[in-house]
């Protein structure tokens, strides 16, 4: 089986070791979301296994290859990014920014086959009325939507290979129709054969769309496993320091924390 594979993996920043002994596997059709308290290593992790971190220790395999013997067009058709903060040095359109994302498809695919891509990708995040508009001048969370529709472009460029998909905080700045809505859009991928992970605060979201969650504690995993069983309230209440309690509620699961 095809997987992304992190296996007793460290990264260091000099003599600090940011996560530690990391073993974790994401495999194609799952959802699997990792949560934290701030600082824990949540970031760092998704780096290694994105291949944007050098580790000190252990190896990330992606169908059993280690990241740095792929090559880099090859990589970014096996796996999408999406970082917690994306810099653009440079004026362009919503829409280039969109297309980006497809640029290891050229010579595969014609300009007008990536367009049409990348224009289905922005209307799915609800962001194609921002397609002509300079990236610059829109808000946080229109700048996410954008972000979001450029790795969902790349994911679908060619649904055979079955791309790993890796969120960092990909609702972060967004409303809660669009949380909802970012999220909905990776999880109906995972349901098409994907494999995502998404670094996430929310706990109701990691509830409502994650098949396994993991928690990360001062670099290290500390747990893993089916959603329902990991969120437990006493075992979260101790991680993120704060009482917190669930309840059921219209056929679902909701986190609250009384302080």
């Amino acid at each position: 089986m095809k997987l992304l594979q992190a296996i007793g993996v460290e990264v260091r920043a000099r003599t600090k070791p940011l996560i530690q002994d990391v073993s974790l596997e994401v495999a194609p059709g799952e959802f699997l979301a990792i949560i934290g308290p701030n600082g824990a290593g949540k970031s760092t992790l998704l780096g290694a296994l994105s291949g944007d971190r050098a580790l000190a220790a252990g190896e990330v395999l992606l169908d059993g290859r280690p990241l740095q013997q792929w090559r880099k067009a090859d990589l970014a058709r096996r796996r999408a990014v999406l970082p917690q903060h994306s810099t653009v040095a440079f004026d362009f359109t919503g829409l280039q920014i969109a297309t980006l994302g497809l640029l290891a498809y050229r010579g595969s695919l014609s300009e007008r086959e990536m367009q049409t891509l990348a224009e289905k990708a922005l209307a799915e995040t609800e962001a194609l009325p921002f397609a002509d508009r300079p990236y610059t001048v829109l808000s946080g969370g229109e700048r996410q939507r954008i972000q979001l529709a450029r790795v969902l472009a790349q994911c679908d460029a060619d649904a055979s290979a079955r791309p790993f998909l890796l969120l960092d905080e990909p609702i972060s700045g967004l409303d809660l129709s669009h949380q909802h809505a970012a999220l909905a859009s990776a999880r109906r991928r995972a349901d098409r054969g994907l494999g995502v992970l998404a670094v996430l605060h929310d706990l109701n979201m990691a509830a409502r769309y994650a098949d396994r969650v993991g928690i990360v504690e001062n670099g290290r995993l500390t747990d893993l496993g089916p959603a329902r069983q990991t969120l437990d309230p006493d075992r979260l209440s101790a991680v993120f320091a704060t009482p917190i309690v669930r309840v059921e509620a219209a056929g679902g699961t909701a986190f609250l924390s009384p302080g």
